[in-house]
């Protein structure tokens, strides 16, 4: 005898500026945007460390660490064991990754737009150098050609 449950799907959470975060693809998702933040490490409720630093790196792999240092943070979704979305009296919203007794808070110090922006002009910026760069050899190159024709 087979017993049938019915065809229930659960919908996805749906979750707005305050909430907690077990999927590691959702956290990875979460932090991927952020650039420039203030963090601050506690472990039992203790102050560890606080600093601003640049977010370089959202990974996910259980073989490698979450490192901060020299004010660039790597982060691996793995080092932790939920998110918790959470708004300040202001209605920002920061991140707490949890791992036991630890929490690492991430405060944003730009928004994803303004980061999207940033990366936009230094695209730009890098594609205008290059166009120099190419320019000046060109301009070399013609220039060599010219002083072997004489």
């Amino acid at each position: 005898m087979s017993h049938h449950l019915p065809d229930t799907r659960i919908p996805a959470p749906c979750i707005i500026n305050t909430g907690i975060i077990v999927n590691k693809l959702d956290i990875r998702r979460l932090l991927a945007d952020l650039g420039r933040v203030h963090y601050i490490y506690t472990h039992e409720g203790q102050l560890q460390s606080e600093g601003d630093g640049d977010v370089m790196e959202v990974f996910a792999n259980p073989q490698r660490s979450t490192l901060v240092a020299n004010q660039a943070l790597y982060l691996n979704v793995y080092s932790f064991d939920y998110l918790e979305l959470k708004q300040s009296p202001q209605q920002e919203t920061y991140f707490d990754l949890i791992q036991e007794g630890m929490c690492l808070r991430l405060i944003p110090l730009s928004t994803p737009l303004q980061e999207r922006r940033e990366r936009s002009l230094n695209v730009s910026a890098i594609e205008a150098m290059m166009d120099q760069v190419l320019s000046a050899r060109w301009d070399a190159e013609i220039d060599d050609d010219a002083s072997d024709s004489f």
